[in-house]
């Protein structure tokens, strides 16, 4: 039986706590620290599997904090498969202050993969057994990844006759693209980058779509529009599909809930209609949580029948 698989080359251990205020020059009161696993696809199996749907999550791990990574990938009941690494994987941390309800999060830069190391991860991919029904890569590039490694990716994806969905930025994003991939999910930062046209309006956005799809590179393209929701098109479908009305308390996960959203939808052969609402109602329910937590699944099943109910009317 094919299976899901996910990619994430910038992983990291995300710390989160909480003060009374943000204070200068003081030491601070933290409540205890929570530790959870990080990083694009990561973050989307972990959602999947709040879907009940199993993935195999690859990831570069190094050292000792590599090492708690894969433990607490373990406790969440995560498959995995790490390629050992020389560098240390990276940790990141989030505050939130109570006092005025704002939240500072602190990114750590990523960690170099050595050549070696990448080569590794292709070869992984290439040699999987059974071979993938989807290849999810999410995520930032580290240094010392090559420009066309998601190319390389793309092309494992097509022998396989896997479908590569790819949520990431920069010029690995261009080579993914011009090699093919079956979907793209960029936010309109990302959109415009990726065309070089500026982005500022819907019609702006269903133009630089357009442009993509044109170009018979990509089969669908979703555009993460944050709290105004998500723009989906193919060649001969296209939808613009507003966020419903949640208390948002934090938007880290968020784009990476969608993602699983969306790959919960196509596994299950549902039409685009419903793919995109799930993907969006997954997003939407991640943001209703504090810190790095993601989405409750009950929260994202009520919010895809709001937005189905309001579909019908």
């Amino acid at each position: 039986m094919k299976h899901i698989i996910t990619l994430t080359l910038s992983p990291t251990i995300d710390k989160s706590s909480s003060i009374e205020k943000m204070i200068p020059d003081q030491k601070l009161q933290c409540e205890p620290a929570k530790f959870e696993p990080g990083g694009g696809g990561i973050n989307v199996s972990r959602a999947l599997k709040r879907l009940n749907v199993n993935s195999v999550t690859i990831f570069p791990s190094g050292g000792l904090t590599g090492q708690r990574l894969q433990h607490l990938l373990k406790e969440e009941g995560l498959n995995q498969h790490p390629i050992e690494t020389k560098n240390l994987t990276r940790e990141s941390f989030i505050v939130f202050s109570r006092s005025d309800n704002q939240q500072y999060r602190f990114n750590m830069p990523a960690v170099e993969l050595l050549h070696k190391e990448e080569m590794e991860i292709l070869s992984t991919i290439r040699n999987l057994t059974p071979k993938p029904k989807y290849i999810v890569v999410s995520g930032s590039m580290p240094p010392g990844v090559t420009e066309d490694f998601l190319a390389k990716v793309a092309r494992i994806a097509k022998q396989d006759d896997a479908k590569l969905i790819v949520d990431t930025s920069g010029d690995a994003l261009f080579h993914a693209v011009e090699e093919g991939v079956y979907l793209l999910k960029p936010n309109q930062t990302e959109l415009s980058k990726l065309t070089g046209k500026e982005i500022n309006t819907r019609e702006d956005v269903e133009n630089a779509v357009q442009e993509i799809l044109d170009k018979g590179k990509c089969e669908i393209v979703v555009v993460s529009l944050g709290a105004d929701g998500a723009y989906i098109a193919t060649k001969d479908f296209s939808e613009h599909v507003e966020a419903p009305p949640v208390e948002r308390l934090s938007t880290v996960g968020a784009g990476d809930s969608m993602v699983a959203g969306l790959v919960y939808g196509l596994d299950k052969g549902a039409d685009l209609r419903q793919v995109i609402r799930m993907g969006i109602a997954c997003g939407s329910a991640a943001t209703m949580n504090p810190g790095t937590e993601l989405f409750k699944k009950e929260d994202a099943e009520r919010l895809f029948k709001w937005m189905n109910d309001r579909m019908k009317d």
